[in-house]
């Protein structure tokens, strides 16, 4: 019998924009033509590794293909998979050493990371349940249904050290408690995939890669509190990520996994698809749950806290993509397992979409409290052309702007929060020595004072009072008392904002204003920018 290979085709969002949807065609149609018939043809969801798609691998050897083009296909197919002669021009090559690495675990933008939420991403078709199945998937909501009491299930989530991968940290097990002891006729569980940061790609990419993992993780979560119905809340503006959670829910409804006494328990669940229309505000969990209601997507005050009256006015709990692709791993391996990994405080992964000016850009999953130096010069690549690290944003456009003097920050909760930022949900954007902090603090602000719903007063005026300063600064207009009135609004917006997302906003500008206060006294005093990038300060060089 001869031996079989599978060639799987990258068929995420950031591939599929570098064509390699031509790609899998081309490969089905030169397989059949050259008749190798021990040659399967499949697609995966995202890889990780971005910055070198269209991505191709060939299994069960590993090799790893990057920047495949159609025009590449007749060499693949006839060189590699008819006559067995890999094609190294298309490895992967080190720019370090120069090295071409055919095996993507040798390349160590893989070789340092530690997968568990992104496991299965770009190792199963997305699209075929029966891939997730044979990697594990659904053994956990089995244990849990058939082996396990409700409270146990919470009990496993607490000892596993848990915490919410949207932004807060919450840990999930007491949420979900919380939850469990609220009294009511009907509760719900709602997994939030409006990931609207920019530069934030994660919930995205595991939706396309992975969609049962989520699934399976609401299921186990509507267990755990007693709620028979789940909600997906996803912006319509991922139209991939929508198509393959349908075929993903459809599927595990066919195989008994969805609907009345599932797995012969007793146990009745569904779940609902709810596209958001791309409100940044959504994230906020009562923003996100007047959206599911129809209504306009703007916060209220809590307490009732969504766990009291949430969707409906019912009990409701809030979960990330990533809190729950994390729960069927946890169940499976053990609450141990994962409570080894990670810090003290912050247990288990996270997942990071690294980006700016970084030479390999992509999905990065690392244990809690692994070092900003590491992420970015070990798994990263560190920075292209020769230039030096200035800063890094974590937490998206909330987020602060660490400076490069913190290399060893480990990214954790506490640590992020200390330095004036925040994990967020996994954003990270590198910045060298040609970038403008002031025009990075103006360029976020811009974002969320577009995003602010504007319901009440201090976000509403102060976002827009911030963003006019700042923006005067960088054309060279700026006043002398600005530093101090950016301090009085940051300050007043931070403690006075309804949500979180007035209440974060100021970030950008607090922490560009702690650490690098002399880039705006240049701008202020000198009419003078530093890096040379605000046109109306720029000098001839």
């Amino acid at each position: 019998m001869q031996n079989r290979s599978t060639i799987f085709v990258c068929q995420g969002t950031g591939c599929l924009s570098s064509k390699s949807g031509l790609v899998y065609e081309e490969l089905k149609a030169e397989v059949a033509k050259l008749g190798l018939s021990n040659v399967d043809v499949d697609f995966t969801g995202c890889h990780g590794f971005c910055e070198k798609g269209g991505i191709v691998v060939v299994e069960p050897e590993g090799i790893f293909y990057t920047h495949v083009k159609v025009e590449d296909v007749p060499e693949i197919a006839g060189s590699h998979l008819k006559d067995g002669k890999p094609v190294e021009r298309l490895f992967y090559h080190d720019p370090a050493t120069g090295k071409a690495v055919s095996y993507y675990r040798d390349i160590n933008f893989y070789k340092k990371q530690r997968r568990v939420i992104l496991y299965n991403c770009g190792h199963i078709n997305p699209e075929k349940i029966d891939h997730y199945i044979a990697a594990g998937g659904y053994r956990a909501l089995n244990k849990v249904l058939l082996e396990m009491a409700p409270q146990q299930v919470i009990d496993e989530i607490k000892k596993s050290g848990l915490r919410g991968r949207g932004g807060a940290g919450f840990p999930t097990g007491r949420k979900w408690e919380f939850g469990r002891n609220t009294y009511s006729d009907k509760k719900y569980v709602v997994c939030n995939a409006d990931e609207g940061d920019p530069g934030a790609f994660m919930d995205r990419s595991v939706l396309e890669a992975d969609p049962h993992a989520a699934i399976e993780g609401l299921i186990i979560a509507g267990y755990a509190i007693g709620a028979n119905d789940g909600y997906f809340y996803i912006r319509a503006e991922y139209p991939l990520a929508v198509k393959r959670l349908y075929i993903a829910i459809e599927q595990a409804r066919e195989r008994g996994l969805l609907g009345k006494n599932i797995l012969g328990s007793g146990f009745d669940f569904e779940i609902h698809m709810k596209e958001g229309a791309g409100a940044f505000v959504c994230g906020e969990e009562t923003a996100l749950i007047a959206s599911i209601q129809s209504q306009r997507g703007m916060p209220r005050p809590r307490p009732p806290y969504p766990a009291q009256s949430g969707l409906f006015g019912k009990p409701t709990t809030i979960n990330n993509v990533k809190t729950l692709a994390s729960v069927p791993r946890i169940i499976d391996r053990g609450a141990d397992w994962f409570a080894g990994i990670g810090s003290e405080k912050s247990k288990g992964t996270t997942v990071l979409a690294l980006s700016g000016k970084i030479l390999n850009s992509g999905l990065v999953e690392v244990p809690m409290g692994t070092s900003l130096s590491t992420i970015i010069f070990d798994i990263g690549g560190g920075i292209p052309d020769g230039k030096r690290l200035k800063a890094v944003q974590t937490g998206g456009p909330s987020g602060g702007c660490i400076p490069a003097r913190f290399p060893d920050t480990p990214v954790d909760y506490e640590t992020l929060t200390l330095l004036g930022s925040i994990m967020g949900s996994g954003g990270m954007v590198v910045m060298d020595e040609t970038t403008c902090m002031v025009e990075v603090a103006r360029y976020f602000l811009s974002f969320t004072q577009a995003e602010s719903c504007g319901k009440c007063v201090p976000c509403r005026l102060g976002t827009k009072q911030m963003l006019e300063i700042l923006t005067r600064i960088t054309k060279g207009k700026g006043k002398e008392n600005d530093i101090a009135t950016l301090y009085e609004i940051a300050r007043t917006v931070k403690e006075c904002s309804l949500c979180g997302l007035g209440q974060t906003c100021p970030n950008p500008v607090l922490s560009t204003l702690s650490y690098f206060r002399d880039e705006y006294e240049a701008h202020i005093k000198k009419k003078k920018c530093p890096a040379n990038q605000c046109r109306p300060l720029r000098r001839k060089v």
